[in-house]
């Protein structure tokens, strides 16, 4: 009775009734406020700069920090033949081979002496040159913003140690039994002419000269190809003069890019096998996927989620590693591609014997979900994972900034400014019959890429106990695909 008392009256003191609020028996009588959250909008922290960029500006001055990103449209699909890995060599020494004034030295010392932050990359589609500071280093950092941007250095000695690391990883390639199901994936999925395929090799890197990273940056590295991103302990006013001052009087013009590639053209359907002396056979099961403009795009992901992408909760997780313990983890992934149609793939790892039996089970899923109708508690889970969560996109003023940036970049914000305010809704709508629809749509077995990376002969055996075999999991044929040369791809 005296801890009830002492309950009751600290209770009390916090302002609550403790009556009116019995702690319930089971947790999933647990009651929670309905959530009230408004995603910000992109106009609210939108500038287009005299000088060219849009910029994004999101103050924050709990802390006297501020973070700028100047993404850049440049990536691997601009690199010339022959020089494949030009765009990640010159996004890597842009803010570590020196600049104009600074040597690399130097540079690198300075940043720690401001105990700030400098880095910059080039991937795919995009590159970006970022930077954390202090409020009171503003005016200097953006100084050194100015010169990496304008008049990077990319030092000899530099450029020379980066080769060297990066032809010592490539022999490595064939290590990673992971690396190896990554690019063989891809080049089933888009074709060995996509640029996603252009890979680097010993002989492409090696042809890499301080010239081409100089001619590289000074075509593509001008304001009119940049988005920014700033956010922290700035007032706009001022943050908006010293981004056009950062961006005034570019010293060269550089050119406006091409479109990024959408040729690309996948395997004939069938079984693909990777030869790897490993005890755990990986694999992909492969379909055509979906663009995120799509119509149907909110339905795609609403199954997606309870075919293998909501974990615990899907289907693929609850037969393969619940049920029959065939693997630690099992799902399945349907991105929205943004230039071209990403692909759906379900996958997992498994003991060499039961791949075939662990695969049979994900196809059987991914027809069941065309066959027979989702159910209300399915749909219910899957749409409050995705509307639940949906304020943590907006969780930090970096976030924000950067989120918006994105969308600048890759043209969403023209296309469908009301994206964010409208997504709980068109989650909210979707329905058994929009899965099942949408399911009929993707799920089609017959069009499958089933990429198996492991030890053939044990993967081909089977487990006795289960009668699967690889060979009934597809009607095209079994290809082998050999282990690519480490250094030349071929």
């Amino acid at each position: 009775m005296k801890m009830k008392a002492i309950l009751t009256l600290s209770l009390a003191v916090l302002g609550l009734n403790a009556v009116a609020q019995p702690i319930p028996d089971r947790p999933e009588k647990l009651k929670y406020p309905k959530l009230t959250f408004e995603p910000p909008m992109a106009d609210d922290f939108r500038h287009q700069l005299k000088a060219g960029p849009v910029a994004y500006l999101v103050p924050d001055r709990e802390l006297p920090l501020i973070n700028i990103s100047v993404s850049v449209r440049a990536g691997t699909w601009l690199e010339p033949e022959g020089k494949e890995g030009l765009a990640d060599m010159t996004g890597y020494l842009l803010s570590r081979g020196g600049t104009k004034s600074w040597s690399a030295k130097d540079l690198d010392e300075h940043m720690a002496f401001l105990a700030a932050q400098l880095g910059s990359s080039i991937g795919d589609t995009s590159g970006s040159v970022s930077l954390n500071l202090l409020t009171k280093d503003l005016d200097e950092g953006l100084k050194i913003l100015r010169e990496v941007l304008t008049s990077p250095r990319f030092e000899t000695a530099k450029l020379k140690l980066r080769k060297d690391q990066l032809l010592q990883n490539m022999k490595q390639r064939n290590d990673n039994p992971r690396s190896i199901e990554r690019r063989e994936r891809y080049r089933l999925v888009y074709g060995d002419d996509f640029f996603l395929n252009r890979l680097s090799t010993k002989a492409s890197i090696e042809s890499i000269t301080q010239d081409d990273l100089k001619r590289f940056h000074r075509r593509w590295f001008a304001p009119k190809n940049f988005i920014v991103a700033a956010n922290g302990d700035f007032d706009v006013k001022q943050m908006r003069a010293k981004l056009e001052k950062l961006f005034a009087k570019w010293p060269f013009k550089g050119s406006t890019p091409s479109p990024i590639p959408t040729n690309y053209t996948m395997a004939k359907p069938g079984i693909y096998i990777v030869e790897k002396d490993i005890p755990q056979g990986r694999v992909n099961v492969v379909l055509p996927g979906i663009h995120r403009d799509d119509p149907e795009y909110f339905q795609s992901q609403i199954m997606n989620d309870i075919l293998g992408g909501g974990g615990f909760t899907s289907r693929i997780m609850n037969r393969v590693r619940s049920d029959e313990g065939l693997a630690y983890s099992a799902g399945s992934a349907l991105p929205g591609g943004i230039y071209y149609p990403q692909y759906f793939i379900a996958g997992f790892q498994s003991k060499s014997p039961t791949v075939a039996y662990a695969t049979s089970i994900v196809m059987e899923e991914l027809e069941k979900i065309t066959d027979s109708r989702v159910t209300d508690e399915e749909i219910d889970t899957a749409k409050k994972s995705y509307i639940e969560t949906f304020p943590q996109s907006f969780a930090t003023k970096g976030q924000v900034a950067g989120l918006f940036a994105t969308e600048e970049m890759t043209g969403r914000y023209k296309s469908n400014p009301n994206y964010y305010r409208d997504y709980r809704e068109k989650i909210e709508a979707v329905n058994a019959s929009d899965v099942r629809t949408i399911a009929k749509r993707l799920m089609k077995l017959d069009r499958a890429i089933i990429l198996l990376v492991g030890k053939k002969e044990d993967i081909l055996k089977g487990h006795p106990d289960h009668k699967a075999k690889v060979t009934d999991l597809s009607k095209g044929q079994i290809t082998d695909v050999p282990l690519r040369d480490p250094l030349t791809l071929e």
